[in-house]
């Protein structure tokens, strides 16, 4: 329980905190909890379903369509509290490994579900692969930038880049290395932000810790452009600019699996609740919002 109390208040702080490439405010991380309801759907019967909180670990750009997504499931199950935790998914794994409660985690790559598989802390037969998404290069409608893509990077004033321990600065790092800007590696999260600097000429890069962050460097000026995801751009098509959509040929597939987590804490109702929960985001229900937030469910 206090390990669940932890995870919750660390969620909560980190809606209040998003350093911009100059200091800005963090708005893409962090807890966002369901409202609950007196009724249930057993009413009818004379019965109320027994009210059940669940922990489910989100990659930070999942986090718009992940809370429709609650809201959408709590009007069938309104005895469900939905609390996410949402940030980078090395993070995420790093605090699941620590003992942190969770018991759904949704990654936005394999390696960090390959991880937690491989530490024993997935439930057996439940992960999934759930949508794929594209790396895209954006900017302010108004920078006057004379960057184009990827190939001509080294153009920016300024770029806002994800850390190699974070799906996307590990896929924007591979399709540098595709593209022959950055030397060939077996792991290309090991490239520091320093090198990737070095290699576009001495470029400034301001290294953010989540792709949320990333989007807001750019969304608020302080970056001139960054590597986001498609999904991102939900919601700000007024704002900014796709400079390219980085082709899969680049980055490889950017693929989104979830599974359950081993919680030993959970009692009967939570363990069934995010049963539940983990097949409502599997449905035909949800693949439709997903497409409407520019995800690809063709996966």
């Amino acid at each position: 329980m206090k390990k669940r109390i932890i995870a919750a208040v660390i969620a909560g702080i980190m809606v209040l905190s998003m350093a911009g490439c100059s200091g800005g405010s963090d708005s893409g991380s962090g807890q966002a909890e369901t409202s609950e309801d007196e009724s249930s759907g057993d009413e009818d019967s004379g019965s109320k379903a027994e009210e059940t909180e669940i922990q489910v670990f989100i990659a930070a750009s999942l986090n718009t369509v992940m809370t429709e997504l609650a809201e959408r499931y709590n009007e069938e199950h309104p005895e469900v509290t939905i609390t996410f935790n949402a940030d980078s998914s090395g993070t995420l794994l790093t605090q699941i490994q620590e003992g942190y409660e969770c018991d759904i985690f949704f990654s936005a790559a394999q390696k960090q579900m390959d991880d937690l598989e491989a530490d024993g802390l997935m439930v057996e037969g439940t992960r999934a692969d759930v949508v794929n998404n594209q790396v895209v290069v954006v900017t302010r409608k108004d920078s006057g930038t004379k960057v184009t893509g990827l190939e001509n990077l080294s153009d920016a004033q300024s770029i806002a880049l994800a850390g190699g321990s974070v799906p996307v600065g590990r896929y924007t790092r591979q399709a540098l290395i595709s593209l022959s800007i950055l030397p060939e590696t077996d792991d290309p999260a090991s490239i520091t932000t320093e090198a990737v600097a070095e290699a576009l000429g001495g470029v400034e890069i301001s290294e953010q810790d989540n792709v949320s962050k990333v989007l807001m460097a750019v969304a608020e000026g302080s970056c001139e452009v960054g590597t986001t995801y498609y999904s991102d751009t939900y919601g700000h098509e007024d704002e900014l600019d796709i400079l390219q959509t980085v082709s899969y040929d680049l980055t490889g597939n950017v693929i989104y699996p979830i599974a359950r987590v081993v919680n030993e804490e959970a009692d009967e109702a939570q363990t069934s609740a995010a049963e539940d929960f983990l097949e409502f985001v599997l449905s035909d229900e949800a693949k439709a919002v997903f497409d409407a937030y520019y995800f690809d469910t063709n996966v």
